[in-house]
């Protein structure tokens, strides 16, 4: 990464294991971590046993390594998240992970870490309670507001943000607005 100037975070939103869930911080902060030294100190905590921490130390962690990348990149960096196949498990479990329940939602993208993730994080609450009682149960059996609250504390960004539906003429629009009209649970394509 020290070869590049600038960062493009192209992030699929979803839940995860230990994240609760996976936006532009979790994907920064483990993605970008040395695989042998950064993920192992993320993961194990000062006990050394691998999945050592708890879960508010893990996301503490997680974020200490992404605020490292987002420093590096300070004003030459985007995050985009898509909020699109949202099953509860990361992506890493592949064909293991737990069926896509979750509708599609959008696309959210900012140059503010803390804004992407709390608005996507928004949008997931905002929808009806059939759709998105999976995948909250996921974000909040983890703990995963100390994502947002810890990057808040570490002043990576704003949790203040807009809305800006660029499919209407850039209209300002609340989380509401964006989900309305979405219900019932993911149905993929059919074969």
């Amino acid at each position: 990464m020290l070869n590049y100037d600038s960062l493009l975070t192209l992030t699929h939103f979803k839940g995860h294991t230990m994240g609760g869930f996976g936006g532009s911080n979790k994907n920064l902060g483990i993605g970008c971590a040395d695989g042998r030294i950064g993920k192992k100190m993320i993961h194990s905590g000062d006990s050394g046993q691998q999945w050592g921490v708890t879960q508010e130390e893990f996301m503490e962690r997680m974020t200490e390594s992404t605020k490292a990348t987002v420093n590096h990149f300070a004003g030459r960096i985007a995050f985009i998240n898509v909020l699109r196949n949202m099953s509860v498990d990361c992506d890493c479990a592949g064909t293991g992970a737990k069926p896509v329940v979750t509708p599609d939602v959008g696309i959210v993208a900012s140059l503010d870490i803390l804004a992407a993730d709390q608005a996507s994080v928004d949008l997931v609450y905002a929808l009806p309670e059939e759709s998105k009682h999976d995948l909250v149960e996921r974000m909040e059996s983890r703990h995963s507001m100390r994502q947002i609250s810890y990057m808040k504390e570490m002043s990576m960004g704003n949790d203040r943000y807009q809305l800006m539906d660029i499919d209407n003429g850039d209209k300002i629009i609340t989380a509401q607005t964006a989900v309305q009209g979405i219900k019932g649970t993911w149905a993929g394509e059919r074969i």
